[in-house]
């Protein structure tokens, strides 16, 4: 990959994090990988770059300043938004990761993931459209018949058809089990669909010919909760059996949700009147297969969220390196020359903390992307279910640390431009804006913390769990054998571990589910941290051997974070174990005036 300054991301971290730390050439000596090489990932690498740059990162502040419009016939978006959309799936960015099978490049997502990084940091909203529309197709070529992935994942792949995924409604919101949508069987074997969605992100534009909405609905007599969700294809425009679009079907946009960020996601409400559906699979195993693109989109969401906060930080870095203002504490004399404002203490403090979040939070999302490549092309089942649970245990963790961490490096980037950075003369309050969404995103931080606390930890009696700290351990062990390695660092991960080990087994015990999640966001916020941390000392041996600029500023970061941010973990962890009765006690007159 060509290692130039990017304020997007970092090329040269892109490239220490895919090849000196995960190894992802070694993916090429796997049957399923075979077919590429280093030279295939190092251009899909470049070109993903130059496009973002180019194409995406050029108007994300036209998009942001001119939103989608609804005359009440069709929906307006900037024309520069369906402009790029065509460069990316004329690239052949948006197969290149799709099954060989179904004309994909078959490119491990570990590359993928890093590719498509490069457009979230250029512009967010733009990006949404192909990462919606590729969790979609993935979730049919995992559950769809091969007729229904012939008639509407091949044109998505082709990048004629756009995908959704319709979960929420105006009055359930994330309670899925309250889901009011209904799906009546015809007698030709299609369903009726009527129902109304809420927060649907790209449910109507002109960007491609068809929309392919997925829709989580019941049927007459399901079981009450999720447990009676069936999933539907619902497009936009009924699909002929030789492929041409036919009439449109009762699908219909009935209002724009105007957000923060985000703005050039056209974000809707749609009205399902007896809309044409297609059962996925069986009856009331919708909720199970749509995890499948839920999981998908957490995962994009949260990689998101670290592009967005590492962008911002390298604006960040970049201007305080810049903008001279005062002195340092023992250089009063007013006729001394002012200092770039990197050189004040509480500015390095903001933007290392910044640099530990996102870059350890994109680490994280390769890895776990690194973790399906290995799944897809294992040989052996107990291989197999043991990078399952390690993406399991690992999904709420990447959506729910990154977004709201990645956040505070935003935040900071703020701070550090002081009173620009809350005007829009410069980019960072719109990054703010942008990222302040991912932690609603797909399910909230509370949500993810849990679905971690209250499922993830005990699932198959801790296995998931057990697994992942096995694989911490494995890092710790490795960095006590290494003289290079400061001590400290793997006894303080290795003191957090067994507390976390120890606090989980406490609160697992109890019966009550209740009671175990009262302080499931404490509990992720420790959980998160050490994982991090664990990445961070991962990145630390990786650099072992270097002695360049780069594995410094690496090796100074994990100390930061040690030093700064883990020794939160105990606390959070003695408030988990404790169980504090505040939260339980109180009512609604508590917040009352």
């Amino acid at each position: 990959m060509k290692i130039f300054p990017s304020k997007l991301l970092s090329p040269k971290d892109i490239n220490f994090l895919l090849y000196d730390w995960l190894k992802v050439d070694s993916l090429l000596d796997r049957d399923r990988y075979s077919h590429l090489s280093r030279e295939d990932f190092d251009s899909l690498l470049d070109l993903s770059l130059e496009i973002a740059q180019r194409e995406f990162a050029t108007h994300n502040r036209k998009s942001d300043e001119t939103e989608p419009t609804f005359d009440g016939t069709k929906v307006t978006l900037i024309p520069e938004i369906g402009e790029s959309l065509n460069k990316f799936y004329e690239s052949g960015l948006f197969a290149a990761a799709m099954p060989a099978e179904f004309d994909g490049g078959q490119l491990p997502h570990t590359v993928y993931r890093a590719c498509f990084a490069f457009f979230q940091a250029a512009n967010i909203s733009t990006a949404a459209y192909p990462m919606l529309s590729a969790a979609n197709a993935n979730l049919l070529l995992s559950h769809g018949s091969p007729e229904q992935i012939e008639r509407y994942v091949i044109p998505t792949i082709e990048g004629r058809f756009f995908g959704t995924m319709c979960l929420s409604e105006p009055e359930a919101g994330s309670s899925l089990a309250d889901v009011r949508t209904r799906a009546e069987l015809q007698a030709n074997g299609t369903y009726q669909v009527t129902g109304s969605k809420m927060w649907i992100s790209g449910g109507e534009h002109d960007l491609s010919e068809n929309i392919i909405h997925l829709v989580l609905a019941r049927c007459p007599g399901a079981p009450a909760g999720v447990r009676g969700l069936s999933l539907f294809i619902v497009p936009r425009v009924l699909v002929n059996e030789d492929g041409t679009l036919g009439d449109r079907n009762g699908v219909s946009l009935t209002g724009i949700n105007h957000k923060m960020g985000y703005r050039g996601t056209v974000n809707t409400v749609l009205d399902f009147s007896a809309a044409t559906g297609y059962l996925i699979g069986e009856e009331n195993r919708g909720l199970e297969f749509m995890f499948h693109m839920m999981n998908e989109a957490r995962i994009g969401v949260g990689t998101g969220a670290a592009a967005v906060g590492y962008s911002s930080y390298l604006h960040a870095a970049e201007y305080a390196s810049g903008r001279l203002q005062g002195r340092l504490p023992d250089q009063k004399a007013p006729e001394s020359s002012q200092v770039p404002i990197i050189e004040h203490s509480d500015v390095r403090r903001m933007l290392l903390a910044s640099k530990s979040y996102v870059e350890g939070g994109l680490a994280l999302s390769l890895y776990s992307a690194k973790l399906l490549d290995e799944k897809l092309s294992a040989t052996k089942a107990a291989e197999t279910d043991r990078l399952n649970l390690l993406l399991d245990i690992l999904t709420p963790i990447l959506k729910g640390w990154t977004s709201k961490w990645s956040l505070v490096a935003n935040d900071f980037a703020i701070q550090i431009y002081g009173g620009y950075g809350y005007t829009r003369d410069y980019p960072v309050e719109q990054l703010w804006r942008d990222n302040r969404l991912n932690p609603i995103h797909e399910g909230t931080d509370g949500i993810q913390a849990i679905d971690l606390l209250g499922r993830k930890v005990s699932m198959r009696d801790g296995a998931a769990f057990e697994a992942l700290c096995g694989e911490i351990k494995k890092t710790i062990l490795s960095a006590k054998s290494k003289s290079e390695v400061p001590a400290h660092l793997p006894a303080a991960l290795q003191f957090n571990l067994d507390k976390l080990e120890n606090v989980t087994k406490t609160v697992s015990s109890q019966n009550l589910l209740s009671e175990r999640i009262s302080h499931a966001w404490l509990y992720a916020d420790a959980f998160g941290h050490i994982v991090i941390a664990w990445i961070w000392l991962e990145q630390y041996l990786a650099c072992l051997g270097r002695n360049d600029d780069f594995a410094d500023s690496k090796r100074v970061t994990a100390e930061y974070f040690f030093t700064y941010e883990l020794r939160n973990v105990e606390t959070w962890l003695d408030t988990v174990d404790e169980q504090p009765v505040l939260l339980s006690k109180t009512s609604k007159e508590t917040f009352l005036p």
